[in-house]
Parts: C-alpha cells; sequence; structure tokens
C-alpha cells in the first residue's frame, strides 16, 4: 500500500493529471485495493473536508479582490503607492512591489494578485527601460505577497488543517511578508543602479495629498479589514463578507465604475476560481485522511524524531522537503496532505504551531514563483507571453533572496510572534 501512495501520485503527474483527479485516483484505489470500508465514507470524507465554517471566507475574498480590479479600486491604490515611492531610485519597479503588498492586503489569492498587479505595472517597467527578464520575475514573485500578508487564504487553509487560530496566523505572517518585501525592495533597488536605469519620478507632496483623497475610498477596504479584524469587530469569515459587500458599495455607487454586470461577471469568475480550491481543498483532505489512518502520519512523525537530530537540522530538512514539494503541488493541496503529518513533528519539536504555520505557508509560497510549476509563472506567461528560459533566469535571485528569508523566520521566530502578540 504504501508503495502505491508514493509511486502512483508521482506516475499519474508525469502523465499530465490535474491534481485533484490525481489525488482522487490514488485514494480510489487505496480504498479499492487496500481497505475494506464501504464506498460511502468517500463522500463524507469529501463533505466533511469542505465542511468547514472558515472556508466560507474563501470565496468572498476572491471576490472583493476580482471585484476591486475591475471597479476602479485598484488604480487609485497604485496611484497612492506611485505618490509615495515617487523620489526613490527604480519607483517603478518599487511601485509596482508596494502595490503588490498592499493588494495583498485585500484579496488573499496569489494568482489574483500577480494578474492584477501585472496588468497595471508591467507595461511601465517595460517603458522604462527595465528588461523583460526582470519586470516579469518581479510580477511573478511578488505575486507571492498575497500568501503571507493577511488576510490569507493559505493560512485560512493551515488553520483549517492543523485547528490553530486563523487570526493569529494572520497576524504572524505580517512579518516574514514585510521582510519578504524589503529584500526583494533591496534587490530592486540594486538592480537598477547595476543596469543603469535613472528614472525622473519625483516626489510631489501635492500629488501624494490628491492621491490620498480620490484613494481614500480605495484604502478604507484595507482598513475595515485589518481593525475589523484585530479589534475583534468581526472574525476573518466576517471580515471577507464585508469586504465583498463594501466593494460592491465602493466600485458602484462611489466611483460608479462597476455596473450589475461587472458585479456579476465578478461574481461568476469567483465562482469558478472557489471551485477550483475547493475541489483541491476536498480530495486532498481525502488523501490526507488515508496518510491518517494507514499510519503513514505517525510512522513520518516517528521516522523524524527517531533521528536524535538537533532540532534545527530537523526543521532544515522539514524545509527542503517542504521546497521540493511546492514546486510541484499548488499550496491548497499541499497543505491539507502536509499539515497532519508535520505539525505533530513540530509539536514534538517544542516549536509554536503558529510559528510553525508561518514557516509551512511560506515555504509553500515560495512553490508558487519557483521553477518549473508554480501558479504564478503559469499566471505571467499567459499574460505577458514570456518565455520560460528568459522567467525562470530572471527568477534565480528572486527564489534566491526567499529562501534566505525563510531562514530567517525560520530560526528567528520573533519575526512570526512579535507582532502577533501585539496585536492578538
Amino acid at each position: 500500500m504504501y508503495w502505491v501512495m508514493g509511486i502512483l501520485p508521482f506516475f499519474l503527474l508525469l502523465l499530465g493529471f490535474p491534481i485533484f483527479l490525481l489525488l482522487l485516483v490514488t485514494s480510489l484505489v487505496i480504498l479499492v485495493g487496500f481497505f475494506n470500508v464501504p464506498m460511502t465514507v468517500l463522500h463524507q470524507i469529501i463533505f466533511n473536508s469542505l465542511n468547514k465554517y472558515p472556508l466560507l471566507a474563501v470565496p468572498f475574498f476572491v471576490f472583493a479582490g476580482d471585484l476591486m480590479s475591475r471597479g476602479g479600486i485598484t488604480e487609485r491604490l497604485l496611484r497612492w503607492v506611485a505618490s509615495l515611492i515617487g523620489g526613490f531610485r527604480a519607483h517603478i519597479p518599487m511601485t509596482s512591489l508596494g502595490f503588490a503588498a498592499l493588494f495583498g492586503a485585500i484579496s488573499g489569492v496569489t494568482t489574483a494578485g500577480t494578474a492584477a498587479v501585472g496588468t497595471l505595472t508591467y507595461p511601465r517597467m517595460r517603458e522604462a527601460g527595465y528588461s523583460e527578464k526582470f519586470a516579469s520575475a518581479l510580477i511573478t514573485a511578488e505575486g507571492a505577497l498575497d500568501n503571507l500578508i493577511p488576510p490569507s487564504i493559505a493560512f485560512i487553509i493551515y488553520g483549517i488543517a492543523s485547528d490553530t487560530s486563523v487570526i493569529q496566523l494572520f497576524a504572524a505572517g505580517i512579518g516574514p511578508g514585510l521582510l519578504l518585501a524589503g529584500l526583494f525592495g533591496i534587490y530592486i533597488y540594486w538592480h537598477s543602479i547595476r543596469v543603469g536605469i535613472v528614472e525622473t519620478g519625483k516626489f510631489s507632496f501635492w500629488e501624494f495629498v490628491d492621491a490620498t483623497r480620490t484613494g481614500l475610498w480605495s484604502l478604507g477596504a484595507i482598513a475595515i479589514i485589518f481593525f475589523g479584524i484585530y479589534s475583534g469587530v468581526f472574525s476573518p469569515t466576517e471580515a471577507a463578507g464585508v469586504a465583498s459587500a463594501y466593494a460592491i458599495l465602493v466600485s458602484h455607487y462611489v466611483y460608479k465604475e462597476a455596473g450589475w454586470k461587472h458585479i456579476f461577471e465578478s461574481g461568476a469568475r469567483s465562482m469558478y476560481l472557489t471551485g477550483l480550491i475547493f475541489i483541491i481543498v476536498s480530495v486532498a483532505g481525502l488523501f490526507a485522511w488515508l496518510l491518517t489512518i494507514s499510519g503513514i502520519a505517525q510512522a513520518t512523525v516517528d521516522l523524524i524524531t527517531g533521528l536524535h537530530s538537533a532540532s534545527w537540522v530537523i526543521m532544515l530538512v522539514i524545509n527542503a522537503f517542504l521546497l521540493f514539494v511546492g514546486c510541484f503541488l499548488d499550496p491548497a493541496s499541499a497543505l491539507i496532505m502536509l499539515t497532519p503529518l508535520l505539525a505533530p513533528i513540530a509539536l514534538s519539536l517544542g516549536i509554536d504551531p503558529i510559528h510553525f504555520g508561518v514557516i509551512v505557508v511560506m515555504n509553500l509560497t515560495i512553490g508558487t514563483f519557483h521553477p518549473p510549476f508554480g501558479l504564478n509563472i503559469f499566471v505571467t506567461q499567459a499574460l505577458f507571453k514570456t518565455p520560460s528560459g528568459v522567467l525562470y533566469a530572471g527568477l534565480i535571485p528572486f527564489v534566491t533572496l526567499a529562501v534566505i528569508a525563510l531562514l530567517l523566520v525560520t530560526y528567528i521566530p520573533a519575526i512570526s510572534l512579535v507582532i502577533m502578540r501585539a496585536l492578538v
């Protein structure tokens, strides 16, 4: 049985099976071939995988982010960030990075962030003289900030899989998200000097004031989500619903840039994206259940803890394993399947469950822009037709910096926990 669970998914992946079908086929083979249980178990486990209240936040955050992109909110946020960064060298790619971080505070879907930010900022970078390799790689990598900066769907899924507080995970992701953005910012500045691009933008106080005035309603979306959650006014799931209602109010009645047709289209697209996420979550939950009842989960814990190595060595092994997995699996699948395996190991090592959750999500976040199968890579290539070789080469510095940030977060828990303890 164990060899089937290990080899069959890899074989199906090589044949080009989509992830959800790969997991479903493997689970069916295991159930039929090795367990004498009624097939009604299949339906019950799949239903239970989705019967989680926090998952209601997913369609609402997807809808809010999509409608804000259509309804003029994101354009005003971009102008506000640009007015703030206008006096810096490399202000165009810096604006793209800042906008990605800001958009992460209202979306939570990394692919949506990549598309929204890239559509607005990629042409500007190319016009300023930045290469296709650099511009496309930056768009691909910075979109991953959505997975760390709250609200994050990855943290919602991890919280469900590990039975930890989603609010605490949200707060713990702020520090690592800002660290990753900071390292990217340093590289952007250095790159602009190395290639000799001198942009003519200047900071204007009155432009900043006007951008703040016109973008006040857009900034209000971030304020409502952030302060609403951490003040205890509403839960993350309720915050998602409030964000959706706020997006409709501002886009349709205030800015008047989204008609009911646009709102309906955002709803339809959100249903499609939510379906993609939930079908993966459901079958990954089934596979994770099989890992547990087959004894693989406990065997994995016993194997790693039986190494009698220092905790920092075990964490290094876990990081290497997750980085490898992240190259092939999307975050939702990996989180549902691997959390039951890895969370007990972290607990046995005395690692804070919230800190470990950030480590897991950050690993899989790197996977979203790590060649060859990162989700954001596919989005960038679909939008800008960047050749794989060009994009992969451009991503090397960003992946390297992300791994450095991961190691800092792994071995300096305060990066995650200080802000969390201050807010929650």
